[in-house]
């Protein structure tokens, strides 16, 4: 697949309209969260997700998590590679940080965090927190026992069947 530079197809604008539409549905259908999120391969869908924070009690449930979770349990691998990330809005910190591990080969996405934290939305200020060190945020960051914590890491560095990603 051919990385996406900045200009986008009528495929692309397909794929984010899915996306959009699955937003709206989620929020039509009782209140779930205004995030939608389609994962596609050579302009095959791969996987959708919907917000479902509040449907699952689960924070980490955004619409980018669910349909990675979904794309690399269909695949049967852990990473997206060639993939593209459709998505509503802007991920947030954590759906961007899933989505860098999963190694897809771009994002594309409608609203901004700015429109996020317009209707309510943390999104910016989470952006902001990751910004600052973390002896200066808000919730405290504190390490310990870091000669211990490093056993797991060199046991795995040292592993002869490491899975390197």
């Amino acid at each position: 697949m051919e990385l996406i530079t900045s200009t986008l197809d009528e495929n692309d604008h397909r794929l984010l309209r899915r996306a959009i539409d699955l937003a709206t549905e989620n929020v039509t259908a009782g209140g779930g969260g205004p995030f939608g999120c389609v994962v596609a391969r050579d302009g095959v869908i791969l996987a959708e997700g919907k917000n479902r924070v509040v449907e699952d009690n689960d924070p980490t449930a955004h619409a980018e998590i669910v349909a990675i979770r979904t794309a690399c349990s269909r695949l049967g691998h852990f990473q997206l590679e060639g993939a593209v990330i459709y998505s509503s809005t802007l991920p947030c910190p954590m759906c961007l940080s899933a989505i860098l591990w999963a190694r897809p080969a771009a994002i594309v996405y409608g609203a901004s965090a700015e429109d996020a934290a317009a209707v309510g939305f943390d999104d910016a200020a989470f952006y902001a927190e990751l910004s600052r060190d973390p002896s200066e945020r808000k919730l405290p960051v504190l390490q310990a026992l870091h000669a211990e914590a490093l056993e797991p890491l060199r046991a795995w560095a040292k592993s002869p069947t490491r899975v390197e990603y």
